[in-house]
């Protein structure tokens, strides 16, 4: 109600000196800034109610109005009169003061009506003619005001606590019209939320199988293909020249080894063995003892959490790790793992030179979409001149 009454005569009035100069031609300009302070005052009571439905009643009531894409000023202010929620927004401005007054004197009714009946035992006698004048009735002390001190106690007991009750779910009711989305919203929200986490999680499927076709390519295959010459040209030359021979098979040992190594690497990279065995705490201090850049690393997870969430933090970290050593100029950097219920935190800072960009590759695109393919969340705060912190969030229910 108090808030109605603060919200109901600016509303009146911006609206009303607004509509009215848009009439003349020559106040057009006039016009055009008044509407606009009619518009940011939707704004502004939008957020405020917002606000005190989930401070004093826990009901979140989601913002709305779309953000505004007009491409200049002129387009932006003619686009806020096509948007239909920030017109709900000013009708619940007006709509505050009856309905705050209905409810507040509502409330106050029943609530000091069932207080006054409940104590007239105790003051009936002080009253004039010492009776309580009902118009149809006069009650004096006796039956009649013990009866009507049961009907107060009933008041306060039930009646007054659920007409309350009552009236904020009206006054809920009428701001989930006005101030918030409609459900099938929420759910159209959710469902193009859920299509963009199937839609990041194919494409984060489709990198990670070209990372590999790659890797295979350029590295084991090649060193088998060479391998496999190495040892042919060895086959001619052992007869004719026994010492060339055993050199070209020692060259040949030597390349099995390395392409052992690579392989040994790609797997290590599809999914390490430690991991799997050990958990994240082992796997990552591997990782951090290859850094080229000193890591201190902080892990508690337990209990650990679910395979997919395991690995997709391995990666995280890792891939996080390696932008550290090629591009961010750092001298150090800290890792810190966290389970806090059923979230999976994980951060990763550095002192480095900062300006990391998800948008512009190195690799955290891809991380971001294996985070959002499992419903999580990765923020970057980069500023140029450092530090970077990548933060990342995942439900880990085992």
């Amino acid at each position: 109600m108090f808030v109605g009454v603060a919200t109901f005569p600016l509303v009146v009035t911006l609206a009303a000196v607004g509509f009215a100069t848009a009439l003349i031609p020559v106040t057009w300009p006039f016009a055009a800034v008044i509407l606009w302070c009619l518009f940011l005052l939707g704004r502004v009571i939008g957020a405020v109610e917002r606000s005190r439905f989930s401070a004093l009643l826990g009901v979140e009531l989601h913002d709305p109005v779309p953000p505004l894409r007009g491409p200049t000023l002129w387009r932006r202010f003619l686009e806020r009169f096509r948007v239909g929620a920030r017109w709900r927004e000013i009708a619940y401005g007006l709509l505050m003061l009856p309905l705050g007054l209905f409810t507040a004197l509502t409330a106050l009714l029943v609530w000091c009506g069932s207080a006054a009946l409940l104590l007239l035992p105790l003051y009936v006698s002080a009253l004039p003619g010492e009776a309580a004048r009902f118009g149809l009735f006069d009650v004096t002390l006796g039956p009649g005001a013990f009866f009507l001190a049961s009907i107060g106690l009933v008041g306060l007991v039930l009646v007054a606590p659920w007409t309350t009750v009552g009236l904020a779910r009206l006054d809920t009711w009428v701001a989930r019209r006005l101030l918030s989305r409609p459900p099938r919203d929420d759910m159209a929200e959710r469902v193009t939320e859920l299509e963009s986490s199937r839609v990041a999680a194919v494409d984060s499927a489709e990198a990670e199988r070209r990372r590999i076709e790659r890797d295979l390519h350029d590295g084991a295959q090649q060193r088998l293909v060479s391998l496999a010459l190495g040892l042919g040209e060895a086959r001619e030359r052992l007869e004719s020249d026994p010492t060339a021979g055993r050199q070209l098979v020692a060259e040949a040992h030597e390349e099995a080894k390395a392409a052992l190594k690579d392989l040994r690497d790609l797997v290590r990279g599809i999914h390490p063995v430690i991991l799997e065995d050990r958990g994240l705490d082992p796997a990552l201090s591997a990782v951090v003892a290859r850094s080229p850049v000193p890591v201190s690393l902080q892990v508690d997870v337990d209990p650990r959490p679910a395979p997919a969430i395991e690995s997709t933090a391995y990666f995280v970290v890792s891939e996080a790790l390696t932008n550290v050593a090629r591009h961010s100029q750092a001298t150090a950097a800290q890792v810190t793992i966290l389970r806090a219920g059923d979230r999976l935190v994980i951060e990763v800072r550095d002192d480095g030179v900062g300006g990391a960009d998800p948008d512009k590759g190195t690799g955290l695109s891809g991380l971001r979409n294996r985070v959002v393919a499992h419903g999580g969340t990765m923020h970057v705060v980069s500023p140029a001149g450092g530090p970077t912190t990548l933060l990342v969030e995942m439900p880990c229910a085992s």
